[in-house]
């Protein structure tokens, strides 16, 4: 028994030698590591001690320490705020849109990426390709108030183009940002063709990583494009592809503020209203900055859930997942 032990010290005093002379060896490359991690204690870890505002009765005059543990009736409810939002049938709507939207842009947008990724990948003619690459990364740098004006000008009732042709074929005016089933379709739409193209560039870089080998030899074989494609540049990159699922899963509550504040109107506001105009609505314009904390919490809380619970099943089923 002594002697495992004194083999085990005498083990962890090497690895501790080991670590250290790696670290004098590679000083320079931690010492650059020191101002990234500043930032993000600084900018991120420390400014996360503000989410006790969802625990207290906050006021803004009054600083975040100053100001009271949430009450109820003179007794102490720290979830004062939590059991608030889950009692309004307003939370709950913006709740199911959110998660509603979210779904929506995963089913039908999580592949597009995918699918371009490989057209992409089989254009030969590198003029064409760049050409072709740029025209579809170009609408990631518009913001949505610019695509907003490009859809009311295309999607408008009456002098829309989408409308104009309608109308000539005997059909419309469809009103696409006014209806709510309607909206719904262009709000999924303008996201895809907004963030499809610039997605691409994850998965161009892990086809990048194929063996060029692979291909040689299935073309030996006899083997064509479609068949390359499924047998070796679809298996080449689905670790990525599991990976970017498992992200996009954990980000299934969030959403950006943007997006549905640009293309919503009061026509549908039912279905357009998400947790971040909510939040803005309650949070910054009513100041109840209590309840909006608590929403953000609860937000961040379940996406945490959902990527933790991505990542399981996805060991589960034999995959690797995130860590």
């Amino acid at each position: 028994m002594l002697m495992e032990d004194a083999a085990r010290n005498a083990a962890q005093k090497k690895r501790g030698s080991a670590t250290l002379k790696l670290m004098r060896t590679n000083y320079s490359l931690y010492i650059m590591l020191l101002l990234p991690l500043a930032y993000f204690i600084t900018f991120r870890y420390i400014p996360m001690t503000n989410i006790v505002v969802a625990f207290k009765d906050y006021s803004i005059f009054k600083t975040v320490w100053e100001s009271p543990w949430a009450q109820t009736g003179g007794s102490l409810d720290l979830f004062k705020y939590f059991k608030q939002a889950f009692k309004s049938a307003e939370f709950l709507r913006v709740l199911g849109n959110t998660i509603t939207l979210n779904f929506l842009d995963l089913a039908f947008g999580f592949f597009f990426p995918v699918i371009l990724a490989l057209l992409l990948n089989e254009i030969t003619f590198r003029k064409f390709k760049r050409f072709t690459q740029t025209v579809l990364y170009m609408p990631h740098f518009l913001s949505w108030i610019i695509i907003y004006g490009m859809a009311a000008q295309i999607f408008a009732p009456q002098s829309g183009v989408i409308n104009i042709m309608l109308r000539n074929i005997g059909l419309g005016p469809i009103h696409f940002l006014d209806d709510k089933l309607l909206w719904i379709f262009t709000y999924v739409f303008l996201g895809i063709w907004q963030s499809a193209g610039y997605n691409t560039i994850v998965y161009l870089a892990a086809i990048t990583g194929i063996n060029p080998e692979l291909y040689e030899a299935a073309e030996v074989d006899g083997a064509g494009r479609l068949r390359k494609i499924v047998h070796i540049t679809l298996p080449g990159i689905r670790q990525t592809i599991v990976v970017m699922l498992i992200l996009n899963m954990g980000r299934i509550l969030q959403i950006s503020f943007d997006r549905p504040y640009a293309l919503g109107n009061t026509l549908v506001r039912s279905v357009a209203d998400v947790i971040s105009t909510y939040v803005y609505r309650v949070g910054i314009v009513a100041q109840q900055f209590s309840l909006t904390t608590a929403v953000g919490l609860f937000q961040s809380v379940v996406c945490l859930i959902f990527l933790i619970g991505a990542n399981i099943i996805t060991e589960k089923l034999g995959e690797k997942g995130i860590w």
